[in-house]
């Protein structure tokens, strides 16, 4: 049985939103913090193998800059990796290997997650990733939690999401003060 691993990127303020727009003008801010260390962190949480389970915004996102990245060991990671996308447009997805969750994502990752598999991870894809912890589909979040407040952009939960527990499970820090949580997730918020 396969595992769901949500990875972030994320301020301090739960921002996770990385692209520069007409309302957010901080794109790139985790480069100050990149270290070999952190690298290394995120390598370890991804596993050795593993396919993505995105949504359609970060697919598309991804798709224009992972094909085109420098040889190196996550990007040929991550353009090998098989990506199961939740989208309306299944006929446009052209960054393979790839897969579409049809007209029932959920039920089709229900059964994604019930075969033999590498693990799947997401990245980005915030209103995927509330709809799966709503679920109950997710087993672990990665958060990479940066030292800084953006006080605006997109966060890690879209509004739609349910309050939930998680538990850590481990916490890491790097030499460039971005803290490496991973979290279980536990189940509904207990009050």
């Amino acid at each position: 049985m396969r595992k769901i691993r949500v990875m972030e990127h994320i301020s301090l303020d739960g921002v996770i939103q990385h692209e520069d727009g007409e309302d957010f003008e901080y794109g790139d801010w985790t480069a100050p913090y990149r270290s070999s260390a952190g690298l290394e962190a995120v390598v370890e949480a991804q596993g050795s193998r593993f396919d993505l389970l995105l949504g359609r915004r970060t697919y598309d996102i991804w798709a224009d800059y992972w094909p085109k990245a420098d040889n190196s060991p996550i990007a040929n990671s991550l353009n090998g990796a098989t990506k199961f996308v939740v989208t309306h447009r299944p006929d446009s997805l052209e960054w393979a290997p790839v897969e579409d969750l049809g007209a029932d994502p959920i039920k089709s990752i229900r059964s994604l997650k019930s075969t033999d598999g590498p693990d799947l991870i997401v990245w980005g894809s915030s209103t995927l990733t509330s709809t799966l912890l709503n679920h109950g589909l997710v087993d672990e979040v990665v958060l990479l939690v940066y030292p800084v407040l953006l006080g605006r952009g997109k966060r890690f939960f879209s509004d739609s999401a349910d309050p939930c527990e998680l538990a850590l499970v481990s916490t890491k820090v790097t030499s460039t003060g971005v803290l490496i949580n991973t979290y279980r997730h536990v189940g509904s918020l207990r009050t």
